[in-house]
């Protein structure tokens, strides 16, 4: 995955950003948060972490990093998240900073053999 994404950010125009999230004693990678650019002015966000390090903030920490550089040097409008209706860790992390429910999408991604829905959340940029 990581030699993948050191490939994409090659590509011209740029379509996509990671933040890697490391341990600060180690630097042992431990994460990341993604902004895929959907179109104008407008991008996907993802992230993960290890579960051995859920709880730690460093979701928090990075989302918000990299929400700061889509708004400021991206200069992007809007930005949305797609997330599992199970996932109440990401539901509570992506409420935090301010995004917005939109609803649910059915049947959106395929995953461990079947369907899953997913509630779809977006974060405008602040005037």
């Amino acid at each position: 995955m990581l030699t993948g994404a050191i490939e994409r950010a090659k590509s011209q125009p740029r379509v996509e950003y990671y933040l890697a999230i490391a341990r600060l004693h180690d630097d042992r990678l431990v994460g990341f948060t993604r902004l895929g650019l959907t179109g104008v002015r407008a991008a996907k966000l993802g992230y993960a972490v290890a579960a051995s390090h859920w709880r730690n903030g460093y979701a928090m920490d990075a989302t918000r990093t990299i929400l700061r550089f889509a708004f400021e040097n991206l200069q992007l409008h809007r930005i949305t998240a797609a997330i599992g209706p199970d996932n109440a860790a990401s539901i509570a992390l992506i409420e935090n900073l301010g995004f917005q429910y939109e609803g649910r999408l059915r049947d959106h991604v395929f995953t461990n053999h079947a369907w899953r829905d997913s509630l779809l959340y977006s974060l405008i940029s602040p005037d």
